[in-house]
C-alpha cells in the first residue's frame, strides 16, 4: 500500500524560505516522485520532479528558486523553496508513480504574504 505524507507548509513572508517533506511508504527508489501544487481556482501543476535515475525537472516559474531532493534511506522527498513569492501560494502535493499508477498525498498549505 502506498502512502505519502507531506509536512512543512506554513505562512511565510515574500522572500522567505520553506522546506517541504514527503515521507513515502510502498515506494522504492525506482519510482519517480514529484511535487505539484494547486492554487485556488487553478489547475494542479507540476512544480518539480525527480526520476529514478536522479534527473530532476522544474516548472519554469520555480527554476533557480526551488530544489527537489530525495533521501532514499529515509524514503523522503524534499522541496526546498527559496525566494518565495505570493504567487507560490497553493496547496502542495507529493506525487509518486509506481508502475504507471499515480499516488497523491493529502497536501500541505503554503501561504506567502506580500
Amino acid at each position: 500500500q502506498v502512502q505519502l505524507v507531506e509536512s512543512g507548509g506554513g505562512l511565510v513572508q515574500a522572500g522567505g524560505s520553506l522546506t517541504l517533506s514527503c515521507v513515502a511508504s510502498g515506494i522504492s527508489r525506482n519510482n519517480d516522485m514529484g511535487w505539484y501544487r494547486q492554487a485556488p481556482g487553478k489547475q494542479r501543476e507540476l512544480v518539480a520532479g525527480t526520476s529514478r535515475g536522479g534527473s530532476t525537472n522544474y516548472a519554469d516559474s520555480v527554476k533557480g528558486r526551488f530544489t527537489i531532493s530525495r533521501d532514499n534511506a529515509k524514503n523522503t522527498v524534499y522541496l526546498q523553496m527559496n525566494s518565495l513569492k505570493p504567487e507560490d501560494t497553493a496547496v502542495y502535493y507529493c506525487n509518486a508513480n509506481r508502475n504507471g499508477f499515480l499516488y497523491w498525498g493529502r497536501g500541505t498549505q503554503v501561504t506567502v504574504s506580500s
